[in-house]
């Protein structure tokens, strides 16, 4: 708080005060009374205006400038009530008394608001439980009589199965607290368990899975990373290239501090102005639009729950060669490689 931006608001007290003092003088004058007392007058009352200034600017200036800076130095600006010194003035008392009663109503607005879209949560997660249900009975039963069901049928069924479980952790990625569970768990495993899941569709796109990893180690959550490699390898079966060697390569590397996932195809690759764009909201690029149907929140949703985990995702690719994802997962549960 600045003494001249404090002035400028006192002005029509300073101009109401010299006015003052200018009538007194001249009646001062008027009335004879010498010389001397009238000055010493002056002076008295000039000091006295400027002591009351100043008094009360440094007053304010004081829990003004802590408000300002408190405020600045809050991450959860609505938390500077709690750091303001105890009022000493009436006005700061005011001042303060409306700032708790907006506080409060902005968190009985917010607590309102949390307390809908948990309820929308929780119904979503029902109505998707509910419906995989008979999705996976399809898929069960499809898989079952391969032969006699047409393959867009098949597709058709994975496809809407795929998204359920986009719409699930799309849901589930703005309610971390609750839904994700850390801890240390073996990456062969969730993998396994995603080749599995994408058996099928390996075998029938002449896919070699070419896995290279072993009793390696990361803390994450078992399920969200399922989804997050699931995207991936959907996406490599998805833009492979028609040769007869396509594969998808997996390894992993360590250091000190981190470990790196290497999911590598020879599919069609992303042109090189998709790229930086690949991890955006609803983003299809070149390829979604030409060759396959796709929602452009697959890798969204990914990044998202990468985030989320501390985990790091990036891709290079270069177009008609290969595509290459790496996710970098930190030795320990406290630290996060740098995104």
């Amino acid at each position: 708080m600045k003494l001249t931006n404090y002035l400028k608001d006192k002005i029509s007290i300073i101009i109401i005060t010299i006015i003052s003092i200018i009538l007194i003088t001249l009646l001062d004058i008027a009335f004879k009374v010498p010389e001397g007392l009238i000055i010493v007058t002056i002076v008295l009352l000039l000091l006295t205006l400027i002591i009351a200034i100043l008094i009360s600017y440094f007053q304010k200036r004081t829990f003004y400038n802590t408000l300002i800076t408190n405020t600045k130095n809050l991450d959860k600006k609505y938390l500077v009530l709690e750091t303001l010194p105890k009022p000493t003035t009436y006005e700061e008392e005011l001042i303060y008394n409306i700032m708790y009663d907006i506080n409060k109503s902005m968190i009985e607005n917010v607590s309102s608001y949390i307390n809908s879209t948990k309820d929308f949560k929780d119904y979503i997660e029902m109505w998707i439980h509910e419906v995989k249900i008979p999705i996976s009975s399809l898929i069960l039963m499809t898989h079952n009589h391969k032969n006699q069901v047409p393959k867009e049928y098949i597709e058709e069924i994975k496809r809407l199965d795929n998204y359920i479980d986009q719409i699930l952790y799309y849901v589930r990625s703005n309610y971390t607290s609750e839904d994700f569970i850390f801890k240390k768990v073996k990456l062969e495993k969730i993998i396994s368990s995603v080749a599995l899941k994408n058996k099928d569709d390996l075998l029938e796109n002449k896919i070699d899975l070419i896995v290279d990893i072993k009793n390696t180690e990361v803390y994450t959550d078992t399920k969200w990373l399922e989804f997050i490699l699931n995207q991936i390898i959907n996406n490599s079966i998805k833009y492979k290239k028609d040769i007869p060697n396509s594969y998808i390569q997996i390894k992993a590397t360590e250091d000190n501090n981190q470990i790196t996932l290497f999911i590598k195809d020879n599919g069609i690759g992303i042109p090189k102005s998709d790229i930086p764009n690949v991890f955006k909201k609803s983003f299809t690029g070149t390829n979604g639009r030409d060759k396959t149907k796709s929602t452009g929140m697959g890798l969204y949703i990914a990044k998202k729950l990468c985030t989320k985990l501390g985990h790091k995702i990036e891709i290079e690719s270069e177009e008609k060669e290969y595509t290459i994802v790496k996710i970098t997962f930190g030795k320990n549960k406290h630290y996060h490689p740098e995104d």
